[in-house]
């Protein structure tokens, strides 16, 4: 898998390397912005667009402020082909992961 990102990070993907798929995500966090809708490109069913890392103050489970790094992330789903019930379980389940990462290794 080394190496995979390196023809897209320098613009040289052919476009049979990146057409077919069935899910797709967009990443524009990596260029500082926070929050973006992404727009499914078909025959792509749905597209996770993710946003950067920004501390914010939060209210920790104590009731106490504390401070934490908080994330958007927005799923755009064609609903002629996945019901936008099951997107919603699926993003939940992501942050699910994403919040406690030491259950994907059980």
């Amino acid at each position: 898998m080394k190496g995979v990102g390196t023809p897209g990070q320098s613009k040289e993907l052919a476009p049979h390397e990146y057409q077919g798929g069935s899910f797709a995500i967009s990443n524009l966090g990596m260029f500082g912005i926070e929050n973006f809708d992404a727009v499914i490109n078909p025959p792509h069913g749905s597209i996770l667009a993710v946003g950067a890392g920004v501390k914010k103050p939060v209210v920790q489970a104590d009731g106490s402020l504390g401070v934490a790094t908080v994330m958007s992330m927005t799923l755009s789903v064609d609903h002629r082909v996945i019901d936008g019930a099951l997107g919603a379980q699926f993003l939940q389940a992501v942050v699910d992961a994403l919040e406690n990462p030491m259950a994907m290794l059980a």
